[in-house]
Order: C-alpha cells, then structure tokens, then sequence
C-alpha cells in the first residue's frame, strides 16, 4: 500500500513539476530580451498612472542612429518598458489603466540590431504592455486623443542617451541651438510638444519630466542588484588601471585599458568619457584629452565607471605614478581618506545631509582634524553627498531638499571626497557610489584599494601592459 501511494503521488507530480519547468522556461525565454521581469516595468507605470490620473503619458523612443552606431534605447523608454527598439512609442494611459507599444520593425533589420527575435513576434508576451500596435497607427491614436480632450503628459526635458544626463543635455541644447540666433531650432522633445499642441489644439499637454525624475530617485531591488553587478565591474576595471599606471606609460592607454576591461566584464559601454587628471590638469574637474605621458612623481586622479544594462556606477581613485607616495601627497591623500570614513560612518536610512555633515565634523575633530580645514568644508558641506547616480551618471530627480534630504532606502549617490591642490600638481578624489539600505547601506566600490598602504601593494605587482612589454607582444 506504501508503494502504490508513493508511486501514484510521483506519477501525478510529475506533470505538475513538468509545467513548472515549462513554465519557468517561458518566462526565462520570454524576459530575456528585457534588463527585468516583465512585472517591473509594470509597477513602474502604475506608479505613474497613480500621479497622472485620468490623463495619458507617452514616451518617444531614441530614434535609429544617423550612423554606424549601436542602437541604444533612452532612459526614459527603457525604465518603464525596457524595449530595445528603434523609434519605439510608448503610451501609458491612466483612465484605462493600460499601456501600448507602438512600433514597426522587419525581423532582419532587428536581428541587425542583436534584438531578440522574440520581442518582435511575441511583444505582449514579453513585455507584458496590454496592447502593441504598429508604428503608422500612432497618429490615428492622437487624433482619438484629440476628439476627447484628453490631457497627454510628456517629457519636456531632452531624452538621457548613452554617456548622457538629461537637464545637462538640455541646457546644452538650449544654449548650441534653441537659443543660437542662427540655428534656433527646437529639440526634439519641444517639437513634439509644439505639433501635438498645432496639430491636435483640443489636447492639453503637460510637461511629465519631474514625475518621471522623482519615480526614478529610489531603486527597486532588482536596480541594485544590476547597480550591483556594475559596481563590480568597475572596481576590477580601476585595479587593473591603477596596476598598470607606472612612469612612462600614456594617460591614453589608461584610458584603453579601462574601458577594456569593463567591456570584457560584460559593460555595453562606459557610464561617461573616462576622466584621467595629471599634472597641471587637477586644476580642471572633467579632464578627459589625455595627452599626457606619466612622469616619476606624478599623480593620478582616475574618475570612471562602467555602463552595465543601462545602469552606472561613478567611482573615482587617486594614487601616484610611481607606487610610492611622497610625504605630501601621503599627507593630502589621508586626509582626504579620514572624511570619507567620516562619511560613511554616518550613511543611513533616516538621517539628513546635514546631520551627516555634522556627525562627520565631531569624527574628524576626535582624529586631531578641524572641520574649517579649507580642505575639508568642501566635502563635509554635503556631508560627501555629490549626486544622485542611476540609469544616467549624474542622476535626475525632481525633489532635492539639500542638507535637509533624508536619505532613504533605495537612494543611490556619489560620496565624492576632493582634496584638490593644482598649485602643487596633486589631486585626490576619492569617489564611491552609495546605495541607502533598510539598516544602512552598501558601497558599490567596495574592493578598491583605498589606503595608502593597499595601493602601494597594488603597484608592487606589475599590470598587463607591463606583461605584455615584457613578453615583447605590446
């Protein structure tokens, strides 16, 4: 009787067991042209149904690249839908509570592309968007917008594209362009703007850019875990940079060699243009022209960091060219060390910048230090809070309440500690992405050799351009 049972249990489990495993597979199969589940970016557009109530958002996708680049998806598009496509629209309609997809794209062209063949058959299934139409059927769709009145909210502000930042992309383009007296054109999100209010006057267009800011302040769990994976990234990244930096050697290989191996972890590209500052140039904050050969005695900021599934992590090392510091640099670079743990003590859910800023003056005071240090009241004033870091390097948020932000969980930023002295050719930055946790938080450069004892041991070893140059093979 024992047996019949335990064989007539396995027999009816099976099948069951078997659906899982399908089933697992589906969702696998299907998710895998998207960074996340398809049930995240449907949170993601309910909260924004919450803020737009009986009105309609819609989002333009990046346009095909005018060359022979890789096609990458905006920000705005790939946070709340996490579609790869080109020229893709998004409409997010918070009376039906529903969302549409439009595009148009021929599966060769999309396989040119790296685009998942599935995501263009099967849209619905894999994106979990309740309805997908095509592209040519949009204007059809604004003119039943039209005919109802209804109120359609977009983003005013310029569209964060790889290595971009949305309000400084904006106002860069409203001084090189919308302002230029001989240019004077409109981006393209104001043009769309200005058609939709010419073309269909019984719409009501409202600028979204701040909601949709202020959605991506706080990252869910599966955003930092991605933010996670890149932090990783970049610390392997920044320790075969610094290993490698030795007299003689280019800022421009340093560079190179950055950027290979985040490519070669798994990066799509890098979170902005590698900042390299030697020499005369710590006088300048973003110093990227490379065009310096390291000498004896100098030193080196590095401020880089990877771009991974459309997530950055900005972190920033400082270390000399020779592998041994000299008094002075010792003595600016602990001092500089001493208010980031200052810092960092202080990071939790609950507390302000202020009340950070203050914590880490009573900290540096117990070490001998004077918070009126000139050196030091310019990182203590924001408590080593710098910006707010995401899909975009230098993150957008709408709310910021300065000193008196209280950090909650989910707020991910720089802690970027700058004891510069150009006068004297010495910099140092000492830059960690931060992420606010339940019960504190998590540092995602955790792993860079921070003090000087462990970037000296560092340096000891030689780095893979000196083991190519030895092996005659670079």
């Amino acid at each position: 009787m024992f047996n019949y049972r335990k064989q007539t249990l396995g027999f009816l489990l099976k099948p069951v067991i078997l659906t899982l495993i399908i089933l697992v597979f589906i969702t696998t199969f299907l998710s895998a042209a998207l960074i996340f589940p398809p049930d995240e970016y449907a949170r993601r557009r309910a909260r924004l149904m919450e803020h737009i109530g009986d009105g309609l958002a819609i989002f333009l996708g990046a346009k095909t690249p005018s060359g022979d680049y890789q096609f990458y998806q905006n920000n705005d598009l790939i946070y709340f839908c996490g579609v790869e496509i080109p020229n893709a629209i998004l409409a997010v309609d918070g009376k039906k509570k529903e969302s549409i997809l439009f595009f148009t794209i021929a599966e060769k062209e999309a396989e040119s592309q790296g685009l998942p063949l599935s995501l263009i058959r099967e849209p619905q299934k894999v994106t979990g968007i309740e309805k997908v139409l095509p592209l040519e059927q949009f204007p059809g769709y604004l003119a039943g917008l039209n005919n109802q009145g209804r109120t359609v909210y977009t983003m005013f502000y310029s569209e964060e594209l790889m290595r971009e930042n949305s309000r400084e992309k904006y106002n860069a383009l409203q001084r090189t362009m919308v302002l230029d007296l001989f240019d004077q054109r409109l981006t393209k999100e104001l043009q769309f703007v200005y058609q939709l209010r010419n073309k269909f006057p019984r719409l009501r267009v409202e600028d979204v850019s701040r909601v949709v800011w202020d959605l991506r302040k706080y990252k869910s769990a599966a955003e930092i875990e991605v933010l996670r994976q890149a932090g990783r990234i970049g610390v392997k990244a920044h320790r075969a940079v610094i290993q490698a930096t030795r007299p003689g050697v280019t800022e421009k290989e340093l560079a190179a060699l950055f950027e290979y191996y985040c490519l070669k972890a798994g990066a799509q590209d890098l979170a902005f243009n590698t900042i390299i500052m030697s020499g005369k140039n710590h006088a300048f904050g973003h110093y990227h022209a490379y065009d310096r050969t390291l000498r004896d005695g100098d030193f080196v900021i590095l401020d880089a960091g990877p771009d991974f599934k459309y997530y950055n992590v900005d972190l920033s090392t400082s270390f000399p060219v020779n592998g041994k510091f000299t008094p002075r640099q010792k003595e600016l670079y602990q001092k500089a060390l001493l208010v980031r743990q200052a810092c960092l003590n202080s990071y939790r859910p609950g507390i302000t910048l202020r009340q950070v800023s203050e914590e880490a003056k009573k900290f540096l005071q117990e070490k001998g230090l004077s918070p009126e240090d000139r050196d030091l009241r310019g990182p203590l004033r924001y408590g080593g809070y710098n910006h707010s870091v995401g899909l975009a390097t230098h993150d957008v948020q709408a709310t910021f309440s300065g000193l008196d932000e209280v950090l909650k969980p989910g707020y991910v930023f720089a802690c970027d500690i700058q004891v510069i002295h150009p006068e004297e050719e010495i910099g140092i930055r000492l830059e960690d992405t931060i992420v606010i946790t339940e019960t504190g938080y998590i540092n995602l450069g955790e792993g860079l050799p921070r003090t000087v004892e462990e970037i000296e041991e560092l340096m000891k070893k030689d780095g893979v351009i000196q083991v190519l140059k030895r092996n005659k093979v670079y």
